[in-house]
């Protein structure tokens, strides 16, 4: 029996945290792989959702192949996700679980080892309306206008990806019972 890769995309603010903390609580028998990252290990976190590198080792996985996708985010720290953090998983079976942006699926999706060789199943989570996911992005922190544009403007390019996940689930407010079941209906 194999395994697969179903990953969880969509905008900021979507809800796609909170429906992965509650997979992850709902289903042990579910892999839920580390990132990779050169970031600095904060006080009193282990090693159960970061793999920590210097930059040295992140190169050294790059050019060796073991980075499925990658990228350089806040202050200049890079995240990416391992090979060995998914397809060990998928090849005993498992059903491995990632959350990615836009890039990294576009990455992944195009990657050989998904060409054909391992499932992959990718689920969009669309907001109830745009309005709404604006009202969680203001409503998490103070926000300056220039900041807002900039992220509504992202919000509209991750929204064009949903038509090329194999599956969308709108994510209503006050129906996250709801998005579980059909996420969960979706992986099984």
């Amino acid at each position: 029996m194999r395994g697969k890769l179903v990953l969880i995309i969509g905008p900021s603010g979507v809800g796609k945290s909170v429906i992965l903390k509650e997979l992850r609580s709902r289903h042990p028998e579910f892999h839920f792989p580390r990132s990779a990252t050169t970031r600095p290990r904060r006080d009193g976190e282990g090693d159960d959702l970061y793999r920590f590198l210097n930059d040295r080792e992140f190169d050294q996985l790059l050019k060796d192949g073991k980075v499925l996708e990658w990228a350089t985010v806040h202050a200049g720290a890079r995240y990416g996700t391992l090979v060995d953090e998914i397809i060990p998983f998928i090849e005993k079976g498992q059903t491995v679980i990632r959350e990615v942006d836009v890039q990294g699926f576009e990455s992944i999706r195009k990657h050989p080892l998904f060409s054909g060789t391992y499932p992959l199943q990718s689920i969009f989570i669309l907001p109830e309306s745009k309005e709404q996911l604006i009202k969680h992005i203001t409503a998490r922190a103070p926000i300056a206008q220039e900041e807002l544009k900039r992220r509504i403007a992202s919000m509209e390019k991750e929204l064009g990806y949903a038509t090329l996940c194999t599956h969308q689930v709108k994510n209503a407010e006050g129906k996250l019972e709801e998005t579980l079941r059909k996420v969960e209906d979706i992986i099984d």
